[in-house]
């Protein structure tokens, strides 16, 4: 038999009419048989995450002071919830439990924890299903990793005793019995973890977007959609920002050939956008997406006979590794090279790693350029066509677009292009354009 893992993000269950979106969609397919939600998002603009929320309350906790009145207000929000679904549910023990656990300083994370909790509770008595407790079935090892073989196996076990069943996402139970939590987002792993110990057919992702789209819709108008996207592709787009899947939610997946389908709560007739491991279907542009973020340095060395010199290179990032920097691109010439970090990392250390540089590898000049933003052109499709790289140049000299640094994987996948902060929309646009609105 075939079946779905089905996972529902905060704002799918803000409020119980979302709750009944939620209901509908997955009483419209019987291959829909386990559902992982996260806790109530925003109903409205300027609305509290319950997760905020949680942090909040617990942050009282932290600092001795009375958290029962903030508590209040989160359960009220999920009174409002099952009161709209005409459910004869009462949560008050749950509420009592928790209020107990804080304190006792039980932890940040069984804070955070308790929105997805609930709302599992809540979802599970809405559908008619049975509730499975994550922190029964998700398995961390003491350094904070997941604990996949146990977490497999036990997850498989009990699963198989149940037609159908609500796992609440984001949290698990580390090996000291405390609650562990994903980072933020994570309900997105958990989705993903259910989907592989099932053996499921897809993992359905349902959210408030209709799947990916090439580019970011608060830069450019109206974005065409990504109809199929690799895991890959999906990786470099992440990193560089792209944010409507937790980017490690590909991993367990990835590894059974399950694909993930971007689906919209609110549309759901939307084919959204699919995930997949590879595919033959060709693109319907040259490039897959466009993504990017702001607020990078550039260290530029030079030294004469650099590429003969054996340890050069090692040499030069020895000097950030020393001040616990982590590197971004390390575009490179004969006698040159660039290094590219975050500009919130570097600035307060820059003057050692510049001392570093000089005790380590001798350059001949050091210059810093800040205010720098990075853009990633990703694109299986890029492979087979010839001049993408001219064709970006063309557009962004086009648009008056100074271009300070590119850089093409050897995967030929990605484009990695370097412009000035204040260029960064405008650049984005101009890629767009070229590769999508006008095709030339």
């Amino acid at each position: 038999m075939s079946s779905k893992v089905v996972k529902f993000g905060g704002s799918s269950l803000a409020s119980a009419e979302q709750f009944q979106k939620v209901g509908e969609i997955i009483h419209a397919d019987k291959d829909r048989k386990v559902v992982v939600p996260s806790a109530p998002g925003k109903r409205f603009d300027g609305d509290e995450k319950v997760t905020d929320m949680l942090y909040d309350c617990y942050a009282h906790v932290e600092t001795d002071q009375d958290f029962t009145l903030r508590l209040q207000h989160v359960k009220e929000r999920y009174d409002e919830i099952i009161e709209g679904l005409h459910l004869d549910l009462d949560l008050s023990k749950e509420f009592e439990t928790i209020a107990e656990n804080f304190k006792k300083n039980i932890g940040v994370e069984y804070a955070a924890s308790r929105g997805e909790y609930l709302n599992g509770i809540v979802l599970a008595a809405y559908l008619g299903f049975d509730f499975v407790d994550a922190y029964d079935v998700i398995f961390f090892k003491q350094n904070g990793r997941l604990d996949e073989d146990k977490t497999n196996r036990v997850m498989r076990e009990v699963l198989a005793k149940h037609e159908t069943a609500v796992i609440p996402g984001f949290y698990g139970q580390r090996e000291d019995k405390a609650v562990k939590t994903f980072s933020r987002g994570g309900s997105d792993i958990t989705g993903s973890i259910v989907a592989r110990a099932m053996k499921a057919d897809v993992y359905e992702n349902w959210t408030d977007v209709s799947g990916f789209l090439i580019a970011d819709p608060r830069i450019v108008e109206n974005p065409a959609r990504i109809e199929t996207i690799t895991y890959t592709e999906l990786r470099e787009l992440a990193y560089m920002g792209a944010s409507v899947l937790h980017e490690d939610a590909i991993f367990p997946v990835r590894k059974h050939g399950i694909p993930i389908n971007i689906r919209n709560t609110n549309v759901p007739q939307d084919e959204g956008t699919w995930i997949v491991e590879s595919t033959a279907r060709k693109s319907k542009y040259t490039v897959t997406g466009i993504a990017g973020k702001k607020g990078f340095c550039s260290v530029n060395i030079a030294k004469d006979y650099m590429n003969a010199e054996v340890g050069f290179v090692r040499k030069v990032l020895q000097a950030f590794e020393d001040q616990s920097i982590s590197i971004e691109h390390i575009p490179s010439g004969i006698d040159t090279m660039a290094v590219f970090v975050h500009e919130d990392e570097f600035i307060d250390k820059e003057q050692a790693v510049v001392s570093g540089i000089h005790q380590l590898a001798k350059p001949d000049m050091l210059e810093i350029e800040a205010d720098l933003a990075l853009i990633a052109v990703v694109g299986r499709g890029m492979k087979s066509q010839r001049g993408t790289a001219g064709r970006i140049f063309s557009a962004l000299a086009h648009a008056h677009v100074n271009v300070r640094m590119i850089d093409q994987g050897s995967s030929e996948l990605n484009i990695i292009i370097g412009v000035e902060n204040r260029d960064f929309e405008t650049a984005i646009k101009a890629i767009y354009d070229i590769f999508v609105t006008t095709q030339v």
